[in-house]
């Protein structure tokens, strides 16, 4: 085994080139043989009068993939000083470097993101290659980090406050190679890997006094320091602070608010000061619960439910060469646009060619905005619209390989489209079902081939949500899954597998949400106050404007249909406490969502402009001094309760599945790192969560009454990601 992570040369001018390649692992990380690595060729830069230059570089695919997460994951609190140690070496080891008496250029062959970035950012000039798929950026905010090797300062030093904070910092954003050149984050580019270290080796032959700027006397950052009266970042400076504010809506957001933090101080200061309050922030979020379950999420987890799930690696990934769409509504053209838009050719068929037309003028839609933006070209928008054929017949969808049902939820409309179109597809076909809550293993007793059939749960809108819920019936085979899969890949969605079972996961755990909103609604707890504590906790949207969005008359039907499948298995049905209010919302007031115009909100021309003021006359405001945690809680609890719930029962296959599925799918607040991630990172683990769940349960209802399998966990001190550990492994 190696004993170090760069490969040296030199050439015959003195310019030596440093190759960054970790002998232990697929991509470079700023992981302890870097460090040591690192600091061994910096002592013997520094000591050599010989070096005329220095070129970084990599020999891996891409440049350098940033911080070794799993360090990162195992910084603790109690161990800070430890970690601190680690933290201000890796800086000062590119704050050396920068300082070197000769040019210093990153040759920069890939991907360079998060530490990958700031090693770029600490040499005097940044050339990189213009290939697809090359990003630039510091997506460290996504995990619910900062910069921590002076990714801030030196952004906020190339790029000014506003600018770093705005395009780099605060978004996370990854850069094109364009767009980076535009930016400023790198100098120059060159059209392939082999002209990198000549076009390096040229300009330290053209700059051989190169140092950064920031360390001569008299430099100004671009737009001027947040102490400078007369820039204008100083007016600016309190819009800031809104404009993070109104985007957070109270949600917790440390990193945002430290990332502000760092670049304003940072910018009052000389570098070295920068950088020491840059590693202090950085120190707090790195040693905090929430970036731990963001890493764990957007990272570990990620992995795992885009991994093969235990399919043989070898076999032949599936494609489909022609789908068909039923139904040209709001979904089914959302499917039929991201098919087309993956290179699918697809049939969108309704019962009249204006339904048809309608759906197709969706996906055209979509792409004149993407034709604006200059996104795409007028070119591939024509390209894209011509796969997709509006149709009417059922002959339309001869010899399609695959079929997604998009009608409306109603069992035996779905059985009569499926009849019509399955003789008429290819022998071998994929059909799917794109239903939200109906069991996949009743509808595929409507087709000849249930082995063939599975749940294709797509949410809208389509063409921006990333999440593809795919559900296995009773009989759906292996090959149908790894083809699904296979789907997800070719349209560009991240895939959960679930069990079958009624509202799956997505639906049947956002069904509790919403729920107890209304719950909340219906004990006289004010309409503005729940919709404050839906955001301050985290969600997307606040409740009750969800409820509107869902339409009230769905819900209904949800509750009327799980309760006629209950008493029908000889099941008790127990009303919950939202029932009442989304019965007197539909039959006393009339009010059944946007859609109809009106629902817990008032709208004009199908724009929401209110709260109903009838809501406080119809459900009182009794509740009005109700604790605030409480309500926060009890959203987040009953939804996590209710996963578990579909974990023990087998709904889902894993914890991942279901921390992704609650991030992409539903919108649980990204802070807390999905569903289950959230019950083993609350204060105290799982034995915290549930004394707490058990306080909620004494004062709001059973329904927060943990469930045995988790009161049991805690007992034995140990996490959902633990204790389901095995189930991770199969699918890895």
């Amino acid at each position: 085994m190696s004993t170090s992570a760069i490969h040296v040369t030199r050439d015959p001018a003195g310019i030596v080139t440093l190759t960054i390649d970790d002998p232990n692992q697929r991509v470079n990380t700023m992981n302890s043989l870097f460090v040591e690595s690192l600091a061994a060729e910096l002592d013997a830069l520094e000591n050599d009068g010989e070096v005329a230059g220095v070129i970084l570089t990599s020999a891996k695919k891409t440049f350098f993939a940033g911080g070794d997460l799993n360090d990162l994951r195992a910084a603790r609190r109690d161990r800070i000083d430890e970690f601190a140690t680690f933290v201000q070496r890796n800086s000062s080891l590119l704050r050396r470097l920068e300082k070197l008496p000769v040019p210093v250029v990153a040759a920069i062959n890939g991907s360079a993101l998060g530490g990958g970035l700031e090693l770029a950012l600490a040499a005097h000039h940044r050339i990189v290659v213009d290939a697809p798929g090359v990003r630039l950026g510091l997506p460290e905010v996504t995990l619910g980090l900062l910069p921590g090797a002076g990714g801030v300062v030196r952004t906020v030093r190339v790029l000014g406050v506003q600018v770093a904070l705005r395009d780099v910092l605060l978004t996370g954003k990854k850069h094109t190679v364009a767009d980076a050149l535009e930016l400023g984050l790198v100098d120059a580019t060159v059209a392939t890997a082999v002209d990198l270290l000549p076009a390096a080796t040229a300009w330290i032959h053209e700059h051989p006094g190169a140092h950064q700027p920031w360390d001569s006397e008299g430099f100004r950052i671009p737009g001027g320091a947040p102490g400078d009266r007369s820039a204008p970042l100083h007016a600016a400076l309190p819009a800031l602070a809104a404009t993070l504010r109104a985007q957070t809506k109270g949600a917790p957001a440390p990193a945002r608010e430290h990332i502000l933090a760092a670049a304003v101080e940072g910018a009052q200061v000389d570098v070295d000061s920068a950088l020491a309050i840059e590693a202090r922030y950085f120190l707090d979020l790195a040693t905090g619960q929430i970036a731990k379950n963001m890493i764990q999420a957007n990272f570990f987890d990620l992995q795992v439910v885009t991994g093969p799930r235990g399919r043989d690696a070898a076999r032949e990934p599936w494609s489909p060469h022609k789908a068909i769409v039923l139904g040209a509504g709001m979904m089914g053209a959302g499917i039929a646009y991201q098919c087309a838009v993956s290179g699918v050719e697809v049939v969108l068929k309704d019962v009249t060619p204006e339904a048809a037309e309608r759906g197709k003028g969706y996906a055209q839609r979509v792409l004149d905005k993407r034709v604006k933006a200059g996104q795409i070209s007028a070119q591939t928008r024509d390209e894209v619209l011509a796969r997709i054929t509006p149709a009417t017949e059922a002959a339309a969808a001869t010899g399609a390989d695959l079929v997604i049902e998009a009608v409306f939820e109603d069992p035996s409309l779905k059985a009569d489209v499926l009849r019509e179109i399955e003789p008429l597809l290819a022998p071998d076909a994929v059909i799917g079902s794109n239903t939200s809550t109906l069991p996949i293993t009743g509808l595929a007793a409507n087709v000849s081939a249930p082995d063939r059939f599975i749940g294709l749960h797509f949410f809208s809108p389509v063409d921006r949500m990333p999440l593809l819920e795919i559900i296995k019936g009773e009989r759906t085979s292996a090959e149908t899954l790894s083809r699904a899969l296979d789907l997800a890949r070719v349209i560009g969605k991240t895939p959960i597998v679930v069990n079958d079972s009624r509202g799956f996961f997505t639906s049947r755990v956002i069904g509790t949400f919403v729920n107890e909103a209304l719950a909340m609604l219906g004990e006289g707890v004010p309409a503005p106050v729940i919709e404050q504590a839906t955001t301050q906790a985290g969600y997307p949207a606040p409740a009750l404007q969800l409820a509107d969005e869902l339409n009230l008359e769905l819900l209904r039907r949800v509750r009327d249909a799980s309760r006629a499948a209950a008493e029908a298995a000889g099941g008790t049905w127990n009303p919950h406490p939202a029932e009442a209010v989304l019965d007197r919302m539909l039959g006393e007031f009339g009010r059944a969502g946007r859609l109809a115009g009106s629902g817990f909100y008032e709208y004009a021309d199908g724009a929401r402009t209110r709260l109903w003021p009838g809501l406080r006359e119809a459900f009182g405001s009794s509740r009005a001094d109700v604790a605030f945690i409480d309500l926060k809680e009890r959203l987040l609890f009953v939804e996590a309760i209710e996963s578990v719930k579909c974990l023990d029962e087998g709904v889902l296959e894993s914890v991942p599945d279901a921390n992704i599925g609650s991030l992409l799918g539903i919108g649980y607040p990204g802070w807390t790192g999905g569903v289950l991630q959230y019950i083993d990172g609350y204060a105290g683990g799982v034995a915290g969560f549930v004394r707490r769940a058990e306080e909620l349960a004494a004062g709001y209802g059973d329904r927060f009454a943990p469930p045995p399998s988790l009161v049991a966990l805690a007992r034995a001190g140990g996490t959902l990601a633990a204790a389901h550990r095995d189930q991770v492994s199969a699918l890895s």
